[in-house]
């Protein structure tokens, strides 16, 4: 039986074993959240509650808070009493640990795949025909080309961007100060940072600002259905998945120091759970996530084009090595971004 069999069963189990008589505890969680996750978690939420009042007759309600990635974090660590933290990056979610001791060392462990029940990967959005001829990373730097994506300093988001790029431009050009430059090149062709995922696809869908929007795989989707046709009856916008991305995990964790003081730790255990069951993926699934359940996305494999995706560990070190040489203060990207 592997691990997410396992987890499953202990999630379901636990479920299983809440009494009725829960009736009179803490009946509210709040699910601290990052910018593009809205509609996402608002499904899940539903279907959540329905599950829970089924097993316990007990009325529940989540509460959610979104922002970008980074901002989150930082707003937990002010004082945001987030009850579970469902993040798009590591090191926002480490840094409860390693800044406010707010969750345990072990956080990544308590959960299947690294406490990412699903993920994703950084994807080009297009305009109808696509115009400028985008295909991979390269094009992304031509003259000319206007792209959108949030800034690297406040979004998770962006800084997937920052890396799938970086990792596409040192196997293709051959060595860092190629990618160093291949970085600055497409940075200057960045018109405006927003602050987070959903601003910039709104400067580029209401705006009409740029030629390709790069955000997670799954937004690109969703963005491309609900846009609709325009009036010769074709889509606004069309997907491109480039032949190389970055694998873009999406963990989650109860805030324990938060959950106890508000007595939610066996309610927000439990919301995670349902993250990793059939049910729950098939939720993500459907909002164009990757799943970690193998069954699940065999249904809707056609959905999700064949793509060679980079990883943290195996391009840069792992997360504390690529925050030291990349992220941290006075770091790579602080150089590359200048004072945008």
């Amino acid at each position: 039986m592997n691990r997410f069999v396992i987890a499953l069963a202990a999630g379901l189990g636990a479920l299983s074993a809440v009494p009725a008589a829960q009736a009179q505890t803490p009946t509210t969680l709040l699910n601290v959240s990052y910018d593009i996750s809205r509609e996402l978690y608002a499904e899940i939420n539903t279907a959540f509650i329905k599950q829970w009042k089924a097993k316990t007759g007990q009325d529940i309600a989540i509460n959610q808070s979104h922002n970008g990635s980074s901002r989150q974090a930082r707003s937990i660590l002010e004082g945001l009493e987030g009850d579970v933290v469902t993040f798009n990056q590591v090191t926002d979610v480490q840094v409860l640990y390693d800044r406010g001791k707010l969750i345990p060392k072990d956080w990544a462990t308590r959960l299947p795949n690294n406490s990412s029940p699903y993920y994703s990967l950084p994807a080009f959005l297009v305009r109808a025909g696509n115009p400028k001829g985008i295909k991979d990373w390269g094009d992304l730097v031509k003259p000319g080309v206007q792209v959108i994506f949030p800034n690297p300093k406040t979004s998770g988001n962006a800084r997937y961007t920052y890396l799938a790029a970086y990792a596409y431009a040192r196997h293709t050009l051959g060595d860092d100060a190629k990618a160093d430059d291949f970085i600055k090149k497409l940075f200057a062709n960045v018109p405006v940072f927003d602050t987070g995922g959903r601003a910039a696809t709104t400067t580029f869908v209401e705006r009409g600002t740029g030629d390709v929007l790069i955000t997670f795989e799954a937004e690109t989707s969703s963005i491309r259905d609900l846009a609709g046709k325009d009036a010769g009856g074709k889509d606004k916008y069309e997907v491109v998945v480039p032949p190389t991305s970055l694998l873009a995990e999406f963990p989650v964790t109860v805030v324990d120091k938060y959950a106890e003081k508000h007595g939610t730790t066996a309610l927000a255990n439990a919301y995670l759970e349902f993250l990793y069951s059939p049910e729950g993926q098939a939720i993500e699934l459907k909002g164009y996530n990757r799943v970690a359940d193998p069954a699940v996305m065999a249904k809707q494999k056609d959905k999700f084009p064949e793509v060679k995706l980079y990883r943290v560990e195996d391009e840069f070190g792992g997360w504390d090595k690529l925050n030291k040489e990349h992220l941290n203060s006075g770091a790579k990207l602080d150089q590359l971004f200048g004072g945008r």
